[in-house]
């Protein structure tokens, strides 16, 4: 593990979680929007927001985040949701995809290009659902089990609230998993499909990026499995117990980002 003050050498991208990053819920976690003001200074350093949480899409997060005082453009702002999509294109051109997903992330699909159905389809995504119904996981359950291919747009178990957490896209993808015996091919973070749509979006090399987040296993990992850097900040999932009982070893820890500015 680097230094604190030396991790940051060489970094020309700050690749941002949110949840448990930036904020909780609706409430900045202390000193990011600090954080974020310094490299928005720097001439020589820039940032986009990443979340695995595709239970919303770029334009929501961009009006969240304004009334937090951040403003950006859906530019600045990718998600699990967008890294599926793209993979879907690429991997399943024309497929029918069923979608057990919430109405933003299915409007935001369709405006992609991507066909959704109910019946008969070539392939199942499951995203996190905050709108999902047993109707729904027996549907992707019987689809799945007779052999349609399961994607999933991440990995998280768990999404960070102000009051603790909430099951997120990993625990419904485990139920799945226990009822047909199908594992899922997981995107969004730490997948090398997120870096390489980062590197296309942005330009920067793996090596002049940082993901910054809140967890081992997807924030952290993306960068240090990736060719780039991972920092993890205490602020959400993670703690040091956390980090001594895991084999993902960051490429440094600070507190939160209101620490990481001061070695900016």
């Amino acid at each position: 593990m680097l230094p604190k003050e030396e991790a940051l050498k060489g970094v020309k991208l700050f690749v941002l979680d949110m949840d448990g990053t930036v904020y909780l819920s609706d409430t900045p976690i202390e000193g990011a929007l600090d954080f974020i003001r310094e490299v928005e200074e720097d001439p020589d350093r820039d940032y986009i927001f990443f979340t695995n949480n595709a239970s919303r899409v770029p334009s929501v997060y961009v009006e969240k985040l304004a009334r937090m005082g951040i403003c950006v453009d859906e530019r600045h702002v990718v998600t699990a949701g967008d890294v599926c999509a793209e993979y879907l294109k690429v991997n399943y051109p024309g497929a029918r995809i069923y979608l057990n997903g919430t109405p933003v992330l299915e409007k935001n699909w369709k405006e992609k290009g991507l066909k959704l159905v109910e019946e008969d389809p070539d392939v199942c995504v499951q995203s996190f659902d905050t709108t999902l119904t047993y109707q729904k996981l027996d549907r992707i359950c019987h689809y799945i089990r007779n052999g349609v291919p399961f994607i999933a747009t991440h990995m998280d178990v768990n999404c960070p609230t102000d009051y603790g957490y909430m099951p997120d896209c990993g625990a419904m993808c485990s139920l799945i998993t226990a009822s047909t015996g199908v594992k899922p091919r997981f995107l969004g973070k730490p997948w090398k499909e997120t870096v390489d749509m980062i590197t296309e979006i942005t330009g920067y090399k793996p090596e002049e990026i940082a993901f910054v987040g809140d967890r081992l296993y997807t924030d952290v990992r993306t960068g240090v499995d990736n060719g780039c850097k991972g920092f993890l900040v205490l602020t959400g999932e993670a703690d040091m117990q956390t980090v001594a009982e895991s084999d993902v070893k960051p490429t440094c820890i600070y507190e939160s980002l209101n620490e990481m500015r001061k070695y900016l």
